[in-house]
């Protein structure tokens, strides 16, 4: 049996590459020491075949096989258009 493809929700910041998009996914996070909140980001390049995706809009990506280089991921649905 296959193991469950982690899933993402996050923030298009960039749609300039073909069937290419960028997206931000931010978690928060404790300090280890003084146990502040804290919020991060990453950024993950992730296939969008249909080139559908547009900046602002919120997506949820999907694991997927290496695509090329950096591209791990893939667009599974728009979550919110900003449109």
């Amino acid at each position: 049996m296959r193991a469950q493809r982690r899933r993402l929700v996050g923030v298009v910041v960039s749609d300039k590459m073909t069937k290419t998009v960028m997206v931000e996914v931010g978690r928060t996070a404790r300090h280890k020491l003084y146990g502040k909140v804290l919020r991060r980001t990453k950024k993950y390049m992730a296939h969008d075949e249909e080139s559908a995706c547009r900046i602002g809009d919120r997506v949820e990506i999907i694991e997927s096989r290496p695509l090329s280089r950096r591209k791990r991921w893939a667009v599974m649905r728009i979550v919110h258009s900003a449109g």
